[in-house]
């Protein structure tokens, strides 16, 4: 079982730490990427960190995993709520997927309340901010390391 982790990050999750920091804080990707790899390292996981306000592109990074990651993090961010295609194309995937939404999205505006992406996902995390990534992280690891005992 691949030990190799793709963190997908959808639309404007690039202006983190700058876009309504009331709701998201003053963290940026960048800060969120190095965490991760810092726990990667510690779980003895290896890791594509990618961002894009492009649906094709993180489309086309779950298709490549299928062929060599052994899970999936993702914060879809917009697309939750609207892309079938991405739901699509995580069903292609037979590796762990968690779901990473940095605010509660619950307790946001109604729409934000229905995701595409937890039809497929094993796990969801809402609502710990950034951390979610690390939790994420965690539990895929957890789920590699089960599947391949």
């Amino acid at each position: 079982m691949s030990r190799l982790v793709y963190v997908l990050n959808g639309p404007n999750l690039n202006l983190l730490g700058k876009r309504q920091p009331h709701i998201y804080g003053h963290v940026t990707l960048a800060d969120v990427e190095a965490e991760c790899r810092k726990l990667a390292g510690e779980l003895k996981l290896d890791l594509r960190f990618h961002q894009s306000n492009r649906e094709y592109e993180i489309i086309d990074w779950i298709h490549a995993a299928r062929e060599e990651a052994g899970g999936i993090v993702i914060n879809p961010a917009a697309f939750t709520h609207t892309s079938v295609a991405i739901l699509d194309a995580l069903n292609t995937f037979e590796a762990p997927v968690v779901e990473v939404h940095i605010s509660n999205v619950h307790k946001r505006e109604a729409f934000r309340h229905h995701s595409y992406v937890s039809l497929r996902a094993d796990g969801v995390i809402a609502g710990f901010g950034t951390q979610g990534y690390t939790l994420a992280l965690r539990r895929v690891a957890r789920l590699i390391d089960e599947k391949a005992a």
